[in-house]
């Protein structure tokens, strides 16, 4: 059966990330991937300001995000993955009926995970915020979730620069892309420190995936 293939699938990707995928996932992965085409996935309303590039290719871009409903959900596991992955079934669950509403919420690109790193910024910490945006039609009125990790939250309008890359994000990838893109900023010092997201367009057990950096110009 399609659910029971599915669920191997994420099991198997699971265990490369040291996390358990339970078999009550097996209805939201298979409700997540008959529905999740690229062209039903909602994206972050954004306007970029400006973009740097060189040779033609983008290098980071200025953008500004509105305000906006997020579903949030703060998670700790011994490493980061662990933690991103179980964040992420949490806001699958939400996502796949499992809210006040009792419908299919539809998705919406990126997840993010907001990363703190305190003084150090050179150490991936393992706890983490994953979230995701409320669809349009749901901003106004968003579903309760069922799970009480989950916290509606309204963000402030905010500036960010964001760089894209490609494969797994992981402590080592982030590592790298953060500090590239702190080389190719101008004025890094604008940017918040202790604090950034990372940007994720693609679910984790897909073969390739597209993220990106996202540094939070300060208020």
């Amino acid at each position: 059966m399609e659910g029971e293939r599915l669920l191997a699938f994420w099991q198997a990707v699971g265990r490369g990330h040291c996390v358990d995928v339970p078999p009550d996932m097996a209805q939201p992965i298979q409700q997540l991937t008959r529905k999740n085409h690229s062209q039903d996935r909602e994206g972050v309303p954004f306007t970029v300001i400006s973009r740097k590039e060189k040779f033609g290719k983008v290098l980071y871009e200025k953008r500004h995000y509105e305000k906006g409903k997020w579903a949030c959900v703060k998670v700790h596991k011994e490493q980061y993955e662990q933690s991103v992955c179980l964040g992420f079934m949490k806001i699958m669950r939400y996502i796949c009926e499992q809210n006040s509403s009792g419908l299919y919420l539809g998705m919406t690109v990126p997840i993010v995970t907001i990363i703190h790193t305190g003084e150090s910024a050179s150490d991936i910490p393992s706890f983490v915020t994953v979230a995701y945006y409320l669809p349009g039609g749901l901003q106004d009125e968003p579903p309760e979730p069922y799970d009480p990790d989950l916290i509606i939250e309204e963000w402030p309008p905010v500036m960010v620069y964001a760089r894209a890359f490609g494969g797994v994000a992981n402590e080592d990838s982030i590592a790298r892309e953060t500090n590239l893109l702190a080389e190719l900023l101008e004025r890094p010092e604008l940017c918040l420190q202790d604090t950034f997201i990372v940007a994720g367009y693609t679910n984790p057990a897909a073969a390739t995936r597209e993220n990106e950096i996202w540094f939070l110009e300060r208020s």
